[in-house]
């Protein structure tokens, strides 16, 4: 060992020096000594029989399994208890009814199509919102009680899909909290078995399966309006929805006794019923989505579910058909909301199916022709009305003095009330009734909000198509709407057959806008609801011609005779 300048010996070379130095001399010797050291050839091994045989054995070096159980030894064993995936997985179910696609990031549904229907452009119909991604997918975790320390929807679960291929279990767990999910599905049917528990230490705590961003077919016209959290209230007997205006200021939370719960569009649903009768808690979101092609977001709606601790439901996802609802589960069928005048609006509704299938075929012409029959059934109302214009009408000079009594005076004078009660007064006398004419309308307005609730909800009307309208529970998609104008014209020819008597001249030419009034209101209702209107104006039309050539209009009283000019004596 060399000495310092002050005596002292120095400190060896470190490890970390000595290393290197030791392994270049090894290799220094090694290489020498194949040239020092030659060993002698060794004798060639037999040929085998199969060649290839001989190559796969070959390609694979002595070394390689040792090298990978080196690798798989630095690999550190995940801590008691833990369960995750390595990467993100798809799972596809794919059912006569249903393709499904599941991930394992979160455990949630990334796709749901019903394969039986389309949305409004024609493609198969997409009941999840693909423009919903700035919210939790279908099936995400809102857990209610202790949180865990890691997001339940973004992390990687382990994915155990069914040996049938019809369904797909997901676990995973920190070693503290262990979430499971399990969703089950059967070839032919719209039903399905889904659970769900979070455990903390092995206790379950509370957690909603949410469903946000929207629900149902995102083609239709302003979609986020059709589209409503739902749920029947067995002890009243009642179903009540709620939408994404409700829950603007946060989210609201209604548990109870309920039937189902879940979400709904005018014609497709996704609502959960409980197992063994346990209590629903149904939470309703507003999410606000930016759709494609639009300037500013839209309020859509979102719901979450639960059943308690662990979740347990029976899931039905499908349309709202009343056979199909009344197969899977008879309580499905309160899913269907007839609204106020249900009395008239589902009897109308299996009327309007049986004329389809047993008379005309198409419903469209089974609406024109139901739309004859209720016309002609409430003829006699027409009849009465017009009997009462006619009595009016020879009223018109007693009217007529009263007007020019009180002409020129304001709506505002108070010798305007004096006016109407003489004309009152002259109606009981003569025992006419002024809102007879208006009876016939008034007759109508049940039968015209059937016939919308109808085609509002009545999903065989959906695309059911007539002419050139595509679809009769939908706007037409002509760029003129021709329904509405035609049915513009036939009011304004209505009007002008109807006697109006008795009605004061600036009503009348009130009157005459109210044509256009119905071409506004129908323009963009369903062009079901204005085909039926449209054919109660063509009966009425042909009624009215019937009627005033059998009673015609009673002739106007002859003038007055000329008064005698009054003499004036003058006095001288």
């Amino acid at each position: 060992m060399p000495n310092t300048p002050g005596g002292q010996k120095s400190p060896p070379p470190s490890l970390e020096k000595r290393l290197p130095l030791a392994l270049a001399l090894m290799m220094l010797v090694l290489l020498v000594s194949q040239y020092l050291f030659k060993p002698a050839p060794a004798a060639k091994p037999p040929k085998p029989a199969n060649e290839n045989t001989a190559a796969k054995v070959v390609q694979k070096p002595e070394a390689a399994v040792p090298a990978a159980a080196a690798v798989k030894e630095a690999i550190p064993p995940p801590a008691p208890g833990q369960v995750q995936a390595a990467s993100e997985i798809t799972t596809d179910i794919d059912t006569d009814m249903y393709h499904i696609v599941f991930s394992n990031r979160g455990a949630v549904v990334k796709s749901w199509v019903l394969k039986k229907y389309k949305d409004d452009a024609g493609k198969p119909l997409q009941l999840t919102d693909p423009a919903a991604t700035a919210v939790p997918p279908p099936f995400s975790l809102e857990i209610t009680g202790a949180k865990p320390a890691f997001d339940p929807n973004t992390v990687l679960y382990q994915a155990k899909p069914s040996a049938n291929g019809l369904g797909v279990d997901y676990e995973y767990s920190d070693g503290k909290t262990t979430i499971r999910k399990s969703f089950q599905f059967a070839t032919s049917s719209y039903l399905a078995n889904i659970k769900s528990v979070v455990l903390e230490n092995g206790a379950p705590i509370p957690a909603l399966l949410m469903w946000r961003g929207g629900f149902g077919d995102q083609k239709v016209r302003n979609a986020s309006s059709t589209e409503r959290t739902v749920r029947y209230d067995t002890s009243a007997a009642k179903l009540i929805t709620k939408n994404a205006k409700d829950a603007k200021n946060g989210p609201i939370t209604d548990t109870g006794n309920y039937a189902f719960g879940g979400l709904e569009d005018n014609f497709f649903a996704a609502v959960a019923l409980p197992a063994d009768s346990l209590s629903l808690e149904v939470r309703t979101y507003s999410d606000q989505v930016k759709l494609p092609n639009e300037e500013k977001p839209q309020s859509f709606v979102g719901a979450g579910l639960s059943t308690g601790p662990q979740n347990d439901v029976s899931l039905f996802v499908g349309p709202k058909d009343v056979d199909v609802l009344k197969q899977v589960n008879p309580k499905l069928a309160q899913l269907i909301n007839w609204g106020f005048f249900g009395v008239i609006a589902k009897p109308l509704f299996l009327w309007l199916n049986w004329v389809k299938d047993n008379w005309t075929g198409n419903y469209g012409w089974a609406i024109m022709l139901v739309t004859l029959i209720i016309n002609l059934a409430l003829f006699p109302f027409r009849l009465t009305s017009l009997k009462s214009a006619r009595k009016m009408q020879r009223l018109q000079p007693q009217i007529q003095a009263i007007n020019a009594k009180y002409k020129g005076i304001g709506m505002r004078d108070p010798r305007k009330a004096e006016q109407n009660q003489e004309v009152m007064a002259l109606y009981k006398r003569e025992g006419v009734n002024p809102v007879g004419g208006c009876l016939p309308m008034l007759v109508q307005i049940p039968f015209f909000y059937a016939f919308y609730r109808v085609l509002d909800i009545a999903i065989e009307l959906r695309h059911a198509s007539w002419l050139w309208v595509p679809d009769l529970s939908s706007p037409e998609t002509l760029p003129i709407h021709l329904l509405p104008i035609i049915l513009i014209a036939t009011q304004f020819y209505s009007q002008k057959l109807t006697p109006a008597a008795g009605v004061d001249p600036n009503q009348q030419r009130m009157m005459m806008f109210m044509p256009l009034m119905f071409g506004f209101m129908f323009y963009f209702a369903s062009a079901g609801l204005v085909l039926y209107w449209l054919t109660s104006n063509l009966v009425g039309i042909a009624q009215q011609l019937i009627i005033n050539r059998f009673m015609p209009t009673p002739a106007p009283p002859p003038p007055a005779p000329p008064k005698a000019p009054v003499k004036r004596t003058v006095k001288k």
